[in-house]
């Protein structure tokens, strides 16, 4: 596909990259971020309008020797698993990110109100050399759902060639068969989120 060659071309240190638990890494799926002419909302609904990223797989923030991972249109087993069948919300965030501190207290209220209903929150922690600092930030704002150590923003490229990588913080929202469902690129609040996520924990 021509964003698979384009990332290959500007990022071609993943063309040798797999798990290994030290480095996070995605493989290609079948989404493509189309451009959106300036919105900030974009929602891919009806259901079959939406596509698969690839599996996005990196070290968890707080134990780098575990990995965290969505399986993707590339079919992941293993830890991956741990999210099957649940809607997953993947934001995009750093604790050097003002707008990141704002939102994280709104996320955690969306984890907390629907994880009961099936619903699994990831981050991403991009553009951060420094891990203690991204460790005290969540473990100070009681953060509960896991992180992966991506600084080098190596899982973005499951979201296609296009994804605007400037813009963090940012929100993937995956329906339970791991498709796009929503892309936010801006700070959310507790209000903007739910009615999606609920929505999409739902669909059968």
């Amino acid at each position: 596909m021509r964003w698979i060659a384009a990332w290959l071309v500007g990022v071609s240190v993943l063309v040798a990259g797999c798990a290994t638990g030290d480095d996070a890494v995605a493989q290609g799926g079948t989404f493509e971020f189309v451009a959106p002419g300036g919105k900030t909302d974009i929602l891919y609904d009806p259901p079959d309008s939406r596509h698969r990223p690839g599996t996005i797989s990196g070290p968890l923030l707080t134990d780098p020797a575990k990995t965290v991972s969505v399986a993707g249109a590339s079919g992941a087993t293993g830890e991956g698993e741990d999210f099957a069948g649940k809607v997953v919300v993947v934001n995009v965030w750093g604790q050097w990110c003002g707008p990141c501190r704002s939102e994280v207290p709104e996320l955690e209220k969306v984890f907390e109100a629907t994880r009961a209903q099936g619903v699994q929150f990831l981050g991403i922690d991009v553009r951060d050399n420094n891990r203690d600092a991204a460790v005290d930030f969540v473990t100070d704002r009681k953060v509960t759902y896991p992180s992966i150590y991506d600084p080098a923003m190596r899982t973005m490229i499951a979201f296609g060639g296009r994804y605007p990588t400037t813009v963090i913080p940012s929100t993937v929202v995956l329906d339970r068969q791991h498709r796009v469902a929503a892309v936010f690129l801006r700070e959310l609040l507790a209000e903007d989120l739910m009615p999606v996520v609920q929505k999409l924990a739902a669909e059968k």
